[in-house]
């Protein structure tokens, strides 16, 4: 009977550590999350507002650039991850590569809508430092979803077959109206 005991107390120990561990991650992403909340958007547009320094023609052209690049690259990224069967850690390291990429526009999108005071400082800094750039930004991400949408339908249409399994119509060499009796040397 005491055996029985030991094996539970040491079963014991196991779940609570994995729920002191648990709920400390947890404590520890929402102060993280909130931290960060308060200080990206302010950074973010500190950032932008240095690079177009108050010109509506930068604050144009570098909003095309960042929508096209930081939404055409995440869903390149993402479609690499998974267009393909791949083991499970393969493809959330390319899911985690396309977040990483989509972050600029993550941030700016953040600012545009958010209702935080964090977002309202950096509306205030990008409309006096950084005119026309989240605009721009917005039309650059859907030039690069249609460019997206573009290139997945070419190649859908360009390689048909792609991921069909041979054997079904492909891949045996022979065309659609041959018979085993028209190749040469055959009887019949």
């Amino acid at each position: 009977m005491r055996a029985g005991r030991t094996g539970e107390n040491a079963a014991a120990p196991i779940w609570r550590r994995r729920l002191l561990l648990g709920g400390g991650l947890l404590v520890a992403g929402a102060v993280v999350y909130f931290a960060w909340a308060a200080t990206i958007p302010r950074w973010w547009a500190q950032r932008v507002g240095n690079m177009v320094n108050g010109h509506l023609s930068a604050g144009l052209l570098l909003g095309l650039v960042f929508g096209i690049c930081f939404t055409l690259l995440p869903l390149l990224a993402a479609w690499a991850g998974l267009h393909r069967r791949r083991p499970w850690k393969v493809t959330l390291a390319w899911l985690v590569l396309a977040l990483l990429l989509a972050m600029p526009n993550l941030w700016t999108l953040g600012i545009a809508v958010g209702s935080g005071s964090a977002a309202h400082a950096g509306e205030r800094v990008m409309d006096v430092r950084a005119p026309w750039f989240r605009g721009s930004t917005l039309i650059g991400a859907i030039i690069a979803a249609v460019i997206f949408a573009g290139l997945m339908v070419f190649t859908r249409a360009r390689w048909p077959g792609r991921g069909k399994k041979p054997g079904k119509g492909r891949g045996n060499g022979k065309d659609h109206g041959e018979s085993a009796a028209d190749e040469p040397g055959s009887a019949g």
